[in-house]
């Protein structure tokens, strides 16, 4: 403690130099631990849940969980068949939003189906009331009518968190049910990053969405398991792939296929629970991290320079201490006492300021139309980083300095004017500067790669127009699904009469915001597809006018008309890439193709034959990084099943201005036609602003901290040239009044800063060319070795030194010989 009292004394004494430094930690430790704390609640922590490490998800084959998807009766057998399991549970792996009713209040809500065993099988607690069990999972509601389980924060902004919310009256969609409880605070369903509000049973489904009511043969449910703690993972899996031949004998439904079910089982495990943004932010996170990382080793590598100098100034005060018998260590331990201070405000403020970065980080990350819902605790994960970065960050800038104290001799104390730094001090000084320009240097090297990236994607060529188009998602709960085809034509030729609107068409899987996948082989008729044939990962059933209303171009043959219907000939559409990549050469417009669906689980499935009637232009699919991919187009007229997708897109284009403008009178169309219409305009240029958002963040965010690590490498560089004038004061002094000039001085002082910052350049070079190619990944258009972006980089360097160190050597090179030689 008497370590620390004289230590916070010393501190003081300095309140400047001492403000820089836990300032500099402060935004350091802060940067890190915000960007750790969206690592911890994106990628590391668990559900928050009892013992997530024993929940295993079920897949098939090579299938990921979050793509394998079951029907109510192939859980149900599982269920049935999981002796070797602690609990099974199912979930719909699509949520979508329901409108809710309360008194005369009435708002759409995020919606999620589970089984009854859900809340058991997890280990949950409710925050008020109970949650239901299989007895309320059944056709129309247990004893007690529907039951519906509300989210924590719907209880709380909806309900005022009132403890009395159990047996409250409330409508979804037009189903009257009562809430039976409130899901624990944290818990948002299974999903990382989505919210969850409603939470039903799964047998509610055909009641809650009639239009598509789901029986127990349709696939849309995730399966997860617990497993017993004694049992290990492999013999629960051996058990339940030895009982799968009996589950899907149970549970086949009627004229399906011959590969239903027929891939093993898999378990994978699912304790963090399922999310897509993981996919989409882990590696930018992940650099992040190391940017931040570096931030704060430069931050160290200028507070260790502040260190030594202060230890060189007191070094006439340290060898006094020395002198009257105070031992090395102790002189030591109280230097390093200081830097522990130092690291513990900073630490603190840091904190502070990671709390409210990571909060708008996630805002950045998320959007209205998909917002980001991402618990961010300060739990043992966070504390430990903390906590541990701070003891590195002492280790970093607090050794050198205690090891300079404790080097001091006793014979100082008798010299009136010892030296201030000595050799060995400018040595580890210049080796800390040195670091900080080569640490500088890689961080604006990154931090001009992502820009660059970005300012790339940026211009992509779309292959449709992003400034007078919008899209709008609706929902049609009140239209069976048998009907929703001709009824989503009727829509789109309603639009099209609207005054103001160029072209109008619709589709179910639109770009940028649709959701829907497959794996299509295209041949020609009679050919059997390849193993490792390429496959068209993007298509699009649409209606007439559809690709004009994106501003997309017909190269060859014809677009669909109203002769495209099921009773004439199947047609399709393909885009450039189908040409160039799967049958270069060839002329396609009027050639008949085979479709064929490749499945890891089931094998190839034959589509049918389709006549190529056009070739579109190449446009953006699912990634503005990928905007030349195969694609496929097919009338939506000739579709005959009924449509089970609860949305549909239509696309608008404006004939002049925003398309916003038009936002009134769309409604009005649409409302005119089903007034329970569920709308949602979205803009295409918003929707390219939303698909950029990750490489906006790791731009906007490498570039704030390349600018901050530039900012303390130019602080480090005129600290260390200003302390050597000092140092030298005499010596310039003396060697002026024997005639040197003061450009001379001048041109010596910026030669020593000019030899650290090209050693420091040719060190960061060598390290930024290494470190890039991991990565690679994130680039886009600019090489990881760019040499524009490292020349530029070396450029800012290089002139951010010299404005650093120009001061200092003006001031050496007006000193007053006169003056140094008097004393004064």
């Amino acid at each position: 403690m008497t370590d620390l009292r004289l230590a916070f004394r010393t501190l003081r004494a300095s309140p400047i130099v001492t403000a820089a430094a836990v300032l500099s930690l402060a935004l350091g430790i802060g940067a890190n631990t915000a960007i750790f704390s969206l690592v911890n609640g994106l990628l590391l922590r668990p559900l928050p849940v009892a013992r997530p490490d024993l929940l295993v998800g079920v897949a098939t084959g090579n299938e990921p969980v979050e793509r394998s998807n079951f029907s109510y009766a192939t859980f149900d057998q599982i269920r049935r068949h999981a002796d070797a399991f602690d609990g099974a549970l199912a979930f719909s792996n699509c949520c979508g939003q329901s409108s809710v009713t309360v008194g005369s209040e009435r708002w759409s809500a995020d919606r999620f189906f589970v089984s009854g065993d859900f809340f058991s099988t997890l280990g949950l607690t409710p925050a008020a009331g109970r949650f239901f069990t299989p007895a309320d999972d059944v056709a129309g509601g247990g004893a007690g009518g529907p039951a519906v389980v509300i989210g924590y924060r719907l209880w709380r902004e909806r309900f005022g968190g009132r403890a009395d919310v159990a047996g409250t009256a409330i409508v979804v969609e037009r189903v009257p049910m009562t809430i039976v409880g409130v899901a624990p605070r944290g818990f948002a369903g299974m999903e990382v990053g989505r919210g969850i509000d409603l939470i039903l049973p799964a047998k509610l489904e055909p009641i809650v969405l009639a239009s598509t009511p789901f029986d127990d043969h349709v696939a849309w449910l995730n399966v997860m398991l617990r497993l017993k703690p004694a049992v290990p993972r492999d013999r629960a899996l051996a058990s339940l792939r030895a009982a799968q031949p009996q589950i899907r004998a149970a549970s086949l439904p009627p004229n399906s296929h011959s590969g239903f079910l027929m891939a093993p089982f898999t378990l994978t495990p699912a304790g963090g629970g399922l999310s897509a943004l993981r996919a989409r932010f882990e590696r930018p996170l992940v650099a992040l991290l190391i940017v931040v990382a570096s931030v704060l080793l430069v931050a160290c590598a200028n507070i260790a320079v502040l260190q030594l100098a202060r230890a060189a100034a007191r070094r006439h005060e340290l060898s006094v201490r020395i002198a009257l018998g105070a031992s090395r260590l102790q002189l030591a331990r109280q230097m390093l006492a200081e830097s522990v201070l130092l690291a513990g405000a900073g630490t603190l403020s840091g904190l502070v300021l990671a709390g409210w970065a990571s909060r708008a980080i996630v805002a950045q990350m998320s959007s209205p139309a998909a917002p980001l819902v991402l618990d961010l605790p300060t739990d043992w994960r966070v504390l430990g980083f903390t906590a541990a970065v701070m003891i590195v960050a002492v280790l970093i800038f607090g050794t050198a300095p205690a090891l300079r104290a404790a080097g001091a001799a006793p014979i100082d104390a008798l010299k009136e004017h010892a030296r201030g730094a000595g050799g060995a001090n400018r040595r580890w000084t210049a080796a800390l500067v040195l670091s900080q320009v080569a640490l500088s240097l890689v961080l604006i090297v990154a931090a001009g790669l992502f820009v660059a990236t970005f300012e790339r994607l940026a211009r992509v060529s779309l292959g449709f127009d992003r400034h007078r188009t919008t899209v709008i998602t609706l929902t049609a709960p009140t239209v069976p699904a048998t009907e929703r085809n001709l009824f989503y034509h009727r829509l789109v030729r309603a639009l099209a009469e609207v005054p103001g609107v160029a072209h109008a068409g619709g589709s179910l899987n639109p770009p940028l915001v649709g959701s829907l996948h497959g794996d299509v082989v295209l041949t020609h008729v009679g050919v059997r597809p390849p193993p490792g044939a390429p496959a068209v990962t993007q298509g699009a059933d649409i209606t007439p006018d559809w690709l004009a209303a994106y501003g997309t171009a017909i190269r060859e043959g014809r677009g669909f008309d109203d002769r495209d219907t099921v009773g004439s000939p199947p047609v399709m559409l393909v885009n450039e890439a189908v040409g160039r990549q799967m049958f270069p050469g060839e002329p396609l417009v009027g050639t008949p193709l085979q479709l064929t669906y490749r499945s890891d689980e089931f094998g190839d499935i034959p589509i049918g034959v389709k006549t190529v009637v056009g070739i579109a232009e190449d446009t953006v699919f699912r990634s503005i990084r990928s905007p030349a991919l195969p694609a496929y187009y097919a009338p939506l007229a000739q579709r005959s099943d009924p449509m089970l997708w609860t949305y549909f897109y239509i696309t608008v284009q404006a004939k002049a201005g925003s398309p916003a403008l038009l936002t009134p009178s769309l409604t009005t169309a649409l409302h005119a036609i089903n007034p329970d219409l569920t709308l949602t305009f979205r803009p295409v240029a918003e929707q390219v602003d939303e698909a950029l958002a990750q490489d906006r963040l790791v731009a906007v965010l490498a570039g704030l901290f390349g600018g901050l690590a530039l900012l303390i490498a130019a602080l480090g560089l005129y600290g260390v040239t200003a302390q050597a004038v000092a140092e030298r004061r005499m010596e310039i002094g003396v060697r002026m009044a024997l005639g040197a000039a003061p450009a001379r001085i001048m041109r010596e002082v910026l030669g020593r800063v000019a030899v650290l910052v090209a050693a420091g350049v040719g060190v960061g070079m060598v390290v930024s060319v290494w470190l890039a190619r991991f990565a690679a990944a994130l680039f886009y258009g600019v090489g990881p070795h760019d040499p524009a972006t490292l020349a530029g980089a070396a450029a800012v360097l290089a002139a951010v030194a010299a404005a650093a160190a120009w001061a200092p050597a003006n001031r050496a090179s007006r000193i007053d010989p006169a003056g140094v030689l008097r004393g004064n």
